[in-house]
């Protein structure tokens, strides 16, 4: 093999070893990437039945005659020491206008306990349409021992799922929550 041959066959052989390089890391820093690109993708799509989040005070204007059934759902993990409800199964609401729903918790154990509740409406397309102004779930709840509380969620229902012919025959919007347990001492 003459030392012209081995050169291009040694240069190649590097090339060959920064392409992988770049390539794993380019895979690993896409890999830490798509859970935020998943959420952002999610929240900005409503795909999967994620809602929508409004700032307090935005205005949408209802609209009369339409109305839509909303059913509240409430879970919680085993191991969450806490009784936790809907104070109203299903309440029918004006499309566009400001609305709010109460569930209960009470914390059923003898100490402090943390929760952080996840949500998602049903069926999925209903997603980009409903739009949270404030709840509880966007933050981590604690109950004290034997505590009772009542926690409120300001929603409304978007008026342009009336335009949307892939939400047309919706007539009854699920919003579900799961609470689970926190570690307070690990955020």
């Amino acid at each position: 093999m003459t030392d012209a041959t081995a050169g291009t066959l040694e240069r190649g052989k590097r090339r060959t070893a920064v392409s992988m390089v770049m390539l794993v890391t380019g895979m690993v820093c896409l890999g830490y990437a798509s859970v935020p690109l998943y959420r952002l993708f999610c929240q900005v799509t409503g795909f999967g039945g994620t809602t929508q989040r409004a700032e307090a005070g935005a205005m949408v204007k209802p609209v009369a005659g339409k109305t839509i059934s909303i059913r509240f759902d409430a879970n919680h993990a085993p191991a969450l020491p806490w009784s936790f409800e809907p104070e109203k199964h299903v309440e029918t609401v004006t499309i566009g206008a400001n609305e709010m729903a109460f569930y209960s918790a009470k914390n059923l154990s003898d100490k402090p306990v943390s929760g952080i509740a996840s949500y998602n409406v049903s069926p999925t397309q209903a997603g980009k349409y409903f739009t949270k102004v404030e709840c509880f779930c966007f933050s981590q709840q604690t109950l004290e021992p034997g505590q009772q509380v009542r926690m409120p969620v300001i929603f409304f229902v978007d008026p342009k799922i009336l335009d949307d012919p892939d939400a047309n025959d919706i007539s009854e919007i699920t919003l579900s929550y799961t609470f689970f347990p926190v570690d307070p001492e690990k955020g």
